[in-house]
């Protein structure tokens, strides 16, 4: 299914969400899961052709929101540090799918260093120890991958979770007066 959530913005809902946003550059939050790549593709081609995306920014890297990267063959790849050091340290524990952490061969730079004025990316660790959300005041959307679900959170049973800090990350996100959450499910 695709919705429109706001002007420029899109949800593609299969068993994970993939957002894409046109804010002067083609941003893609996320890529679902490889099992759903088929459908994807015939939904993301109704709104942009996916050689013409230019970022793809992970919350997480978890195998249901990075299994399509490749389809984004000229776009630049974005995770927070401390997930790309956890990726680096043991791929497998990280992605939760050996044979697709095989596959996730990208550079990923840290999404630290991606100054795009329009989207605000916010550190929220707990679900993954680099989680992150992002933050788009102009239409008060929280993109919240795994972290925050309109029922709930996510997990910190994980491998790379850091349930510690999960508390502190929900307490930071109450500071943020989203209209629409934009889970990474559902």
């Amino acid at each position: 299914m695709i919705k429109k959530l706001a002007e420029n913005v899109w949800k593609i809902q299969l068993s994970s969400n993939l957002y894409l946003l046109d804010i002067g550059k083609l941003v893609v939050i996320d890529t679902g899961d490889r099992k759903d790549r088929q459908q994807l593709l015939l939904f993301l081609e109704r709104v942009v052709e996916p050689a013409k995306v230019d970022i793809v920014v992970f919350t997480h890297l978890h195998y249901d929101h990075i299994g399509n990267f490749d389809l984004f063959k000229n776009a630049w790849f974005y995770a927070s540090r401390a997930e790309i050091m956890d990726f680096k340290r043991d791929a497998k524990r990280t992605v939760l799918r050996e044979d697709i952490a095989g596959l996730f061969d990208i550079e990923l730079l840290p999404v630290e260093t991606l100054n795009l004025k329009q989207l605000e990316f916010v550190l929220t660790p707990g679900h993954t120890r680099g989680s992150i959300c992002i933050w788009y005041p102009k239409h008060r959307i929280l993109f919240s991958g795994d972290t925050l679900f309109n029922d709930g959170f996510g997990r910190t049973d994980l491998p790379t979770s850091d349930p510690a800090a999960f508390k502190r990350t929900l307490l930071k996100l109450t500071g943020y007066n989203f209209k629409i959450l934009a889970p990474g499910h559902g």
